[in-house]
């Protein structure tokens, strides 16, 4: 082809020229569309996009005969109920073998002192990494992705230093520990997954009873925002759907709700200690969908009424009617 030079006077283009022009402009936008196509991912928020399974992480034990869940009431402190509701299931030694490598998944979301019963209770997070140990753990990891500054709601509710005391690897949050993960969930698709939470042999979820403004309850379920990085607020706009693929995707081993002292309203980070209340409950359940639907019934809301409980109920994850499970009171 014919190129310009700087003095020459302006020549005239053929429509032949035009044509080839036109043909291999159509071609490199053509590319460039499909490449765009091939490695454009929306990241998860079109509840259209579920296409087959979806990824589960199972962690459960096998069936035995036991209660599924246990609901311990006492006075006592909350290491002697947490004590008291694993050994009505079983005790630990069913769900830990020798050796396993155990993540442990309380709430440290937000820079609170326990008496704002904001995070998980330290001495039942405590108590629950002794009985792993005890069980022949080879390690326990503790850890969470928190909402607020990380070295400061680890420090400050306490479960850094009940449970490192013990031995336990407390792992801070960063960024080289997230990888994207496709989950195949409605909301929930290609997401950047907390690692330390998902390699491990056994994982134990451990989060605490209260009062959330959006999901209107926060315990089990809703405390697997934790496992996410990225930017968690925009799963706000469809909350109830986002938990229910969090409680499809992770199945733990077991799930030890704290509701010694329950945030009862401004939560999840509440702020003012008059907001919380004393309930001296620990309540251990296989049963993560049971467990929370009795747990929303102490900040004095109906299971019914809490929409992604009938999600997981209906995808078959767990039974939201927990009278219907086997329980045991002690």
């Amino acid at each position: 082809m014919a190129v310009d030079r700087p003095g020459d006077p302006p020549r005239i283009i053929t429509r032949r020229e035009v044509i080839t022009r036109v043909g291999l402009t159509t071609a490199a936008l053509g590319a460039a569309g499909w490449v765009t196509k091939l490695t454009y991912d929306p990241g998860g928020f079109d509840v259209t996009r579920h296409t087959g399974e979806r990824q589960v992480r199972d962690f459960r034990p096998k069936a035995a005969e036991h209660p599924v869940m246990a609901i311990a009431k006492s006075s006592q402190d909350p290491a002697a109920l947490t004590r008291l509701a694993i050994d009505a299931i079983g005790g630990m030694k069913r769900f830990i073998s020798r050796g396993d490598v155990v993540a442990v998944k309380p709430n440290i979301g937000w820079d609170r002192q326990p008496a704002h019963a904001a995070n998980t209770n330290p001495l039942v997070v405590a108590e629950v990494v002794r009985q792993v140990f005890d069980a022949g753990a080879s390690k326990v990891v503790v850890t969470d992705a928190s909402c607020n500054e990380p070295n400061r709601c680890f420090q400050r509710s306490g479960i850094w230093r009940a449970t490192h005391a013990l031995g336990a690897t407390v792992v801070i949050p960063a960024e080289h520990r997230f990888r994207e993960i496709r989950m195949r969930g409605d909301v929930l698709d290609l997401w950047p997954v907390y690692t330390p939470l998902v390699n491990a042999d056994k994982v134990i979820n451990i989060p605490v009873a209260k009062h959330h403004n959006l999901s209107k309850y926060t315990g089990a379920m809703k405390n697997w925002y934790g496992l996410l990085g990225g930017r968690r607020n925009r799963l706000h706009q469809n909350i109830d759907t986002s938990i229910a693929d969090l409680a499809t995707f992770m199945r733990p081993t077991l799930t030890v709700l704290d509701a010694t002292r329950v945030l009862m309203r401004n939560g999840p980070q509440g702020g003012n200690i008059d907001d919380a209340r004393d309930m001296h409950q620990v309540i251990a359940s296989l049963d993560e969908v049971a467990v929370d639907a009795y747990g929303s019934t102490l900040i004095g809301e109906k299971p019914e009424n809490v929409k992604y409980l009938a999600m997981a109920h209906e995808r078959g994850i767990g039974n939201m009617h927990w009278q219907e499970v086997r329980y045991v009171e002690v």
